[in-house]
């Protein structure tokens, strides 16, 4: 764990739990830093870490078969050799 330089931790005090965003000056990206308790009640209405729907797993598949390239057209050699297939 990182522990917050003084700064950081006077601007969380002032801010009253409120979240606090702070921006990266080289990269110009932002943050947003909030309390563990806020972020653990936020992080338990978002996320769901139950076993998959069907649905779920299907899209999964498909995306996995999408990074695979089964929708590159070189691909379609295999159906047309499927014995399972009719022609």
């Amino acid at each position: 764990m990182i522990a917050l330089p003084q700064e950081i931790r006077d601007v969380m005090r002032a801010a009253h739990g409120s979240p606090v965003r702070l921006t990266d000056p080289e990269s110009q990206s932002e943050y947003v830093v909030v309390s563990a308790d806020i972020f653990d009640r936020v992080q338990a209405l978002v996320y769901d870490d139950g076993p998959l729907t069907v649905e779920e797993q299907t899209e999964v598949l498909r995306q996995a078969g999408l990074r695979a390239g089964w929708e590159d057209p070189e691909m379609d050699i295999y159906n047309d050799r499927d014995p399972r297939r009719t022609k």
